[in-house]
């Protein structure tokens, strides 16, 4: 590694790296001196077919956490001074579970939540952004375990699982916001 600072990019299933919430969090971490690494998954099956099936949900993220490590075993984390995890969706599960499993102390960006990411994630340690309307995680679930874990919260109303209201325009309007509070996150953390 060239940088003392690190960030490891943890994608949702239907969500890659490239998406404007990622790609933008990827771009500002890069501008704040942090070596990029890029999580890639092979999941044989799409988020819809899974939401209700709790043994299925299991097996794909336990999948996810198997391919993370692989391409995370050469990483010297212990040479880093700032480990940065940004997750969206299940990568937000992974990142948390890989950072406790490995004690690793990472700082967390969390787009949109599931219900199983605070399980692992641990106190004061990241930024949650979360969508009102997201049917994968309910807002006032995401409102107590972010005060329960004393992480910054941030809501977009009416937002669903991508931080989305469905109207471009809007969306798009939307999006400095978001990657502003992630900006200013990053920046407290340099």
């Amino acid at each position: 590694m060239n940088s003392n600072k690190l960030a490891v990019i943890f994608p949702g299933m239907g969500y890659h790296s490239d998406k404007p919430l990622l790609y933008y969090a990827k771009k500002l971490a890069r501008e704040h001196g942090y070596e990029i690494v890029d999580i890639k998954y092979d999941f044989q099956v799409k988020a819809r077919e899974i939401m209700d099936d709790k043994e299925a949900k299991d097996e794909v993220f336990y999948h996810a956490v198997r391919e993370a490590e692989e391409q995370l075993e050469t990483v010297d984390f212990a040479s880093c001074d700032r480990i940065l995890f940004i997750g969206k969706s299940i990568g937000t599960t992974v990142a948390a579970y890989i950072d406790n499993e490995h004690g690793i102390n990472a700082a967390h960006i969390v787009f949109t939540p599931v219900p199983e990411t605070f399980t692992y994630l641990r106190e004061e340690r990241g930024l949650v952004l979360h969508g009102t309307s997201d049917p994968w995680c309910d807002t006032k679930l995401a409102e107590e375990k972010c005060t329960e874990l004393k992480l910054q919260l941030e809501k977009v109303e009416e937002a669903n699982h991508s931080l989305e209201v469905g109207d471009a325009f809007v969306d798009v309007a939307q999006l400095p916001v978001i990657i502003g509070a992630v900006k200013m996150y990053i920046e407290r953390l340099s």
